[in-house]
């Protein structure tokens, strides 16, 4: 069921019959008036009904189920006995974070417990916390399941589910692991549901209506794919000369926080190994990073410590920083949709952002399907001559050649042999 088309410009959070505690914690964090998802969902969801809200990156999502969360615990909507009463679930332990940071932000003024709980960092810790009792968990699906069969967690008390980023939930692999969780909690007429997604397709509403009590299915400026208040930029140029551009991009643009994407792990340890030789510092997010190591990269690139960070997509959609002037994409992304979420990265929350692409003739391949996707060209631009700069990197030169070339100034076995007959 589709909601009907209001209006979403200007409306204050007061005008919502929202406690003391909650206006207090959205003040706290800088809101005053609702963002279109905002405006849509909250009319909903405050009366307890089950809502499949489609919203990109960055428009308010986050805060507009936690306002939830909170009015509903107030109002005394929270369980009696073992278990939390909210449970949010989400695709990566960056979003997790994320999400907990904001909760505890927004929630300030009231008493209740928040905790994160994913894979990656002490489990014993994250147990001890669970069995000690919390009201609201936030969670990725591995860690969650585990503690689920060690009877550790127990979901029979959940009066207000969350499922944050669907369609990644599903595109990381993770739906069998979500039915596991959705089968073991109380019937959908006995919780509140809410589902939140970029897109909302077939596979998302069919878990949609399998798992929740008729949903209300509302969408934030379906037609805009892309944010508005973003500068979308295009460059086109020679791989070689690539890093040059970047570099004079870096040395020409106007910003205080600027996020670099690149294809592949080696490209990241690459770009942010260049950019630190050259004056930049930089440091790189990927899969592959410990866990503790990057929280630990987060945390120096949110507090303003690290101004410029490199990541791969799988970093994309748990990068929720604040104030980042401007996203390149140093690769042209392989999968489209990836586009709209590195570029969500900027523009949040209505404030204005730039995004520049530079297409090289190895990634230039894939520049159709992004404009095709998003349903526009993107502006193209050509750099001057002046507009690059010298790379001061040495050239890369791998250890195994310098190990190749001791070999063979090694006296061969033969030598060897006439040596010893001597």
């Amino acid at each position: 069921m589709k909601s009907p088309d209001i209006g979403t410009k200007d409306i204050s959070f007061t005008e919502f019959d929202l406690p003391q505690q909650a206006l207090k914690g959205i003040d706290s964090a800088g809101f005053t008036h609702c963002t279109p998802i905002q405006a849509l969902a909250l009319p909903i969801t405050l009366k307890g009904d089950d809502i499949a809200a489609q919203a990109q990156t960055g428009t308010g999502k986050t805060a507009a189920f936690l306002i939830t969360i909170f009015d509903r615990l107030i109002r005394g909507h929270k369980a009696k006995g073992v278990g939390p009463s909210a449970l949010i679930i989400a695709p990566t332990r960056e979003l997790t974070v994320q999400i907990c940071d904001e909760a505890k932000l927004l929630g300030s003024y009231t008493d209740f417990k928040v905790l994160s709980v994913f894979g990656g960092i002490d489990y014993i810790k994250q147990q001890q916390a669970l069995r000690r009792g919390t009201d609201i968990v936030v969670a990725t699906p591995g860690r969650l399941i585990d503690y689920m069969k060690q009877k550790v967690f127990s979901p029979k008390n959940v009066r207000i589910l969350v499922i944050d980023e669907a369609d990644r939930l599903f595109d990381m692999g993770f739906v069998k692991d979500l039915r596991y969780i959705l089968r073991r909690l109380p019937r959908y007429t006995r919780r509140q549901s809410m589902l939140f997604s970029a897109t909302l397709s077939y596979a998302v509403m069919e878990l949609a209506y399998e798992y929740m009590n008729n949903p209300q299915e509302v969408c934030a400026d379906p037609e805009s794919i892309t944010v508005e208040e973003i500068d979308q930029v295009l460059y086109h140029m020679g791989n070689d000369v690539k890093p040059n551009l970047l570099l004079g991009l870096l040395r020409h643009e106007t910003w205080e926080r600027l996020l670099i994407f690149a294809n592949t792990r080696v490209g990241v340890e690459m770009l942010a190994r260049k950019l630190t030789r050259n004056g930049f510092a930089a440091l790189g997010i990927t899969g592959t990073v410990q866990q503790k190591k990057r929280l630990k990269i987060m945390q120096q690139f949110k507090a303003g410590k690290v101004k410029i960070l490199v990541a791969t997509d799988v970093a994309s959609r748990g990068i929720h920083v604040e104030d980042i002037d401007i996203v390149i994409n140093y690769d042209v992304p392989q999968d489209p949709e990836d586009y709209v979420h590195r570029i969500g990265r900027t523009g949040r929350l209505g404030k204005t952002g730039k995004a520049i692409m530079l297409a090289c003739e190895k990634y230039v391949y894939h520049l159709e399907a992004v404009e095709e996707f998003i349903g526009e060209k993107i502006k193209v631009e050509w750099a001057e001559e002046d507009l690059y700069e010298k790379d001061r990197d040495r050239p890369f030169r791998p250890r195994l050649k310098k190990h190749l070339s001791r070999r063979t100034t090694r006296s061969s076995p033969s030598r060897r042999r006439q040596k010893t007959t001597k």
